[in-house]
């Protein structure tokens, strides 16, 4: 009877233990979902209408602290048309990335299209980036950092360059703020507002790409230095071959940088893109890969080349390595490099390839070479 008793109350203990661990479960269960939510709250679309939106806007007309700067070619107008105007696209149809790209150069329509049907929001906005043809001659400064202050001023609008005066309502990160308040209100149901601060103050830099080619991917990586970023996807840069901006330390994660550029692009017969790629820490992550031989996920490299057929033309060569007109295509009318463009936006950072040596034909002190 005493045994009996016994094994009925470890029983009732068990059963009630056994109770409480599922209802403790059950609980972290739900605080496991309410935090997911929370956190892909972003993600979550709220359109009765799925549709591929596009939007346009003018940045003069979004903020009227806006201001030209025709010192460095930055103006408004140019020849009676607006030169201002600013992109965005996003696509609800598609299930949603969470990310943010924002694209520093001119608008790209090719890409953004290729961008909503990965499911990024995209934007490319318009901001005080004309002074790289009225600074920059020739012989480069004796200052070493030169360009890296003027593209930090550029992008943040903060004072960092004495060559320029460009205040915060003209930097990148002003300007790409005003847009998706302004995205926001204009299409609430892809939810832009997922980007923002909970105080709509800045953007929510966690969930932001960027993204740019040539001179705007070496400002994309000098900005991703400063401020943390989800991810830099570098078309045809960075350049700055006399600079050193390269190796200093990085908010974002040097493993979050990805490069693309062809072997034709001149950017290589000063060593542009080798020795950036090697400061960035990018040989930390698998060997430079040339995609034509390659398939995806191409050993989880940063560093990818092409030698894709661009008629021997290096101002093509510049440009192929981005959807659009120069874009190579196969005898079909498709684009070769569909995979490489998922890849640079959508690997998984995470994943790495094996370290690579130094590669000895690779110049980086390009300075020296001048005297």
């Amino acid at each position: 009877m005493i045994v009996q008793n016994y094994s009925q109350t470890f029983f009732l203990k068990v059963s009630d233990d056994l109770t409480g661990i599922s209802f403790m479960i059950r609980i972290f269960s739900v605080m496991f979902a309410i935090t997911s939510f929370a956190s892909a709250q972003q993600s979550v679309y709220r359109d009765p209408s799925p549709q591929h939106y596009k939007f346009q806007a003018r940045a003069s007309e979004i903020d009227s602290r806006a201001k030209a700067h025709p010192e460095i070619d930055f103006v408004f107008e140019k020849g009676g048309k607006p030169a201002d105007l600013q992109f965005a696209a996003v696509d609800t149809r598609v299930a949603p990335q969470g990310k943010l790209v924002i694209w520093l150069m001119g608008h790209n329509g090719a890409l953004f299209d290729k961008l909503s049907s990965y499911g990024f929001h995209s934007i490319q906005v318009h901001y005080a980036n004309g002074w790289f043809g009225k600074l920059y001659g020739n012989k480069p400064p004796e200052d070493d950092l030169f360009l890296s202050k003027v593209r930090l001023e550029s992008a943040t609008g903060k004072d960092f360059s004495n060559a320029v005066d460009i205040p915060e309502p003209d930097g990148m990160m002003e300007r790409a703020l005003q847009f998706v308040k302004w995205l926001d209100k204009k299409n609430p149901q892809a939810r832009w507002d997922g980007f923002l601060s909970p105080d709509r103050k800045s953007l929510r830099w966690d969930r932001v790409i960027v993204s740019g080619a040539s001179h705007g991917s070496t400002t994309a990586a000098r900005f991703a230095k400063y401020q943390k970023v989800s991810r830099v996807v570098m078309f045809s840069g960075p350049r700055d071959q006399y600079e050193v901006w390269q190796k200093l330390p990085s908010a974002t994660p040097e493993n979050c940088y990805f490069g693309f550029t062809h072997t034709l692009d001149d950017g290589w017969e000063n060593d542009h893109y080798c020795r950036s790629w090697e400061q960035l820490g990018l040989a930390k992550f698998g060997a430079v890969t040339d995609v034509d031989q390659a398939k995806s996920p191409y050993g989880h490299s940063r560093r990818l080349i092409t030698s894709a057929n661009v008629g021997n033309n290096p101002g093509r060569a510049h440009s192929a390595s981005v959807p659009g007109g120069a874009a190579v295509k196969d005898k079909k009318g498709a684009y070769v490099h569909e995979n490489v463009w998922r890849y640079l936006f959508t690997h998984p950072v995470d994943e790495v390839g094996q370290p690579d040596e130094h590669d000895e034909s690779c110049t980086i002190d390009q300075r020296a070479l001048l005297k």
